[in-house]
C-alpha cells in the first residue's frame, strides 16, 4: 500500500514538473515570437527612418528662387520687420515655401528595352512623358504636374565628350538625350525641369523605359479608361470612347503612340497619359491596399528597365503613406497652361509664365497669416 501511494505521488509530481517546463518552455516561445515582431517592426521603422532622412538630404533647404516676381512689391513696414529669406508676397498675399512637401520627377523614355548606358552624345534618349508628383503630408494629398515635352526652356547642351558646350532654349524632353542614358542624363532632366520651375527642390526620380509600362500596368491588375482618340492602328480594341480594361501592350499603345505627322499630337498623347495616370494610381492605390507588397513588387518588375535613385528604403517609407493619401479629382492632376506652336522644324510649347508662378505658389507654398 505504501508502495502504491509512493508510485502515484512521485507520478503526480513528475506531471507537475513536467507542467512546468511545458509553461516556462510556452513563456520562452511567446516571448520569442514577440520579440522577434517587435524586431521587425523596429527594423522596418528603422528602414522607413532612414528613407525619410535621405529623401530629405537630397535637396537640403532649398526652396523655389520666385524673386523675380517681387520686383515692383513693396512691403509694409510690419512685413518688413518680419519678413524672412524665401517668403514670397503676390497680390498682397504672403507665401512662404512648404518645406514638409515631397517632389518627385517622372520620366518615360522613348526607347523599348533595358536600361542601359550608352555613349556620350545625343543617344540618352528623350523624356517623352514628364509628370511631377507631389506629396503634400499636411493635407495627406498627392498631386501630379504633367509637362508637355515640347516646353520650351533652357536646356543644356554637351558634346559626344559630354562636355558642356552651352544653355539653349529647347524642348524640355531633350535634356534626357545628353549624358550615359543612366544616371547622368536623369540629373540633366532633373535640373531642367527644376529651373523651368524657378529651382524647384525635387526630391527623387524615376525614368523608366516605355517597354516596361505593360509590366507595371499589369502588376495593378490593369488599367480602365475611356479611350480618347482613336488607335485602332495600333490596337483593335483603342477604339475611340470605348470602355477598355488596359492590359499588356494595349496600355503600351495607349501610353506611347503619336503620329507625328499630325499637329498637336503630343498634346493629345499628354491628355491620354494624364488619364491613365490618373486611373493607374487608383488602380495601384487599392492594390497597395490588399497587399502592400505590390510597391516592391512593382519596383522590381520595373527594375530592369529603369534608372532612379529612389532606394528601396525609400520606397519602404513612401509605400505605407500613399495608401493614406488623397488623389480624386481636377485639383489633383494639373496641366502646364500654354500654347502649342509650329517652330522651324518642330512644336514648341511655350508656357504661360504667370499660370506657371501662380500654381508653383497653390502648389509648394501656404498663405502666411
Amino acid at each position: 500500500m505504501k508502495t502504491d501511494f509512493k508510485k502515484k505521488k512521485n507520478a503526480k509530481s513528475k506531471k507537475r514538473i513536467q507542467k512546468r517546463r511545458w509553461k516556462r518552455i510556452s513563456i520562452s516561445i511567446l516571448f520569442g515570437i514577440i520579440l522577434f515582431i517587435s524586431i521587425l517592426f523596429v527594423a522596418f521603422g528603422m528602414i522607413r527612418a532612414a528613407g525619410k532622412k535621405s529623401l530629405r538630404n537630397k535637396t537640403g533647404a532649398g526652396v523655389p528662387d520666385l524673386a523675380f516676381g517681387m520686383q515692383s512689391v513693396e512691403l509694409t513696414k510690419n512685413e518688413e520687420a518680419e519678413w524672412q529669406e524665401g517668403w514670397v508676397k503676390y497680390h498682397d498675399k504672403i507665401y512662404v515655401y512648404n518645406e514638409e512637401i515631397l517632389t518627385f520627377l517622372f520620366m518615360g523614355i522613348d526607347k523599348d528595352s533595358a536600361a542601359e548606358a550608352v555613349g556620350e552624345g545625343t543617344d540618352g534618349g528623350s523624356a517623352d512623358a514628364l509628370f511631377l508628383a507631389v506629396m503634400n503630408p499636411k493635407q495627406k494629398m498627392i498631386q501630379v504636374i504633367g509637362i508637355n515635352r515640347n516646353t520650351m526652356t533652357n536646356v543644356d547642351i554637351y558634346n559626344e565628350e559630354g562636355e558642356y558646350v552651352t544653355t539653349k532654349k529647347a524642348q524640355i524632353a531633350v535634356a534626357h538625350g545628353f549624358g550615359d542614358g543612366m544616371e547622368k542624363s536623369c540629373e540633366y532632366q532633373r535640373k531642367a525641369v527644376s529651373e523651368l520651375f524657378y529651382h524647384l527642390p525635387i526630391h527623387g526620380y524615376a525614368a523608366v523605359n516605355m517597354s516596361a509600362i505593360p509590366l507595371i500596368n499589369d502588376a495593378v491588375g490593369g488599367v480602365d479608361v475611356k479611350v480618347l482618340e482613336d488607335l485602332s492602328a495600333k490596337d483593335k480594341t483603342l477604339v475611340k470612347g470605348a470602355e477598355v480594361h488596359l492590359m499588356g501592350e494595349s496600355a503600351f499603345w495607349y501610353v506611347k503612340y503619336r503620329d507625328p505627322g499630325i499637329f498637336g499630337s503630343a498634346d493629345m498623347r499628354l491628355a491620354r497619359q494624364k488619364q491613365y495616370l490618373n486611373a493607374f494610381i487608383r488602380a495601384a492605390k487599392e492594390a497597395v491596399k490588399k497587399d502592400v507588397g505590390t510597391a516592391a513588387r512593382i519596383y522590381q518588375e520595373a527594375a530592369s528597365m529603369m534608372v532612379t535613385d529612389i532606394g528601396l528604403e525609400e520606397v519602404a517609407y513612401l509605400a505605407p503613406l500613399i495608401v493614406d493619401y488623397s488623389f480624386y479629382g481636377e485639383d489633383s492632376f494639373r496641366m502646364l497652361e500654354g500654347e502649342t506652336v509650329m517652330g522651324e522644324k518642330f512644336e514648341e510649347f511655350y508656357v504661360d509664365e504667370t499660370a506657371l508662378y501662380e500654381m508653383i505658389l497653390e502648389v509648394f507654398y501656404e498663405q502666411k497669416e
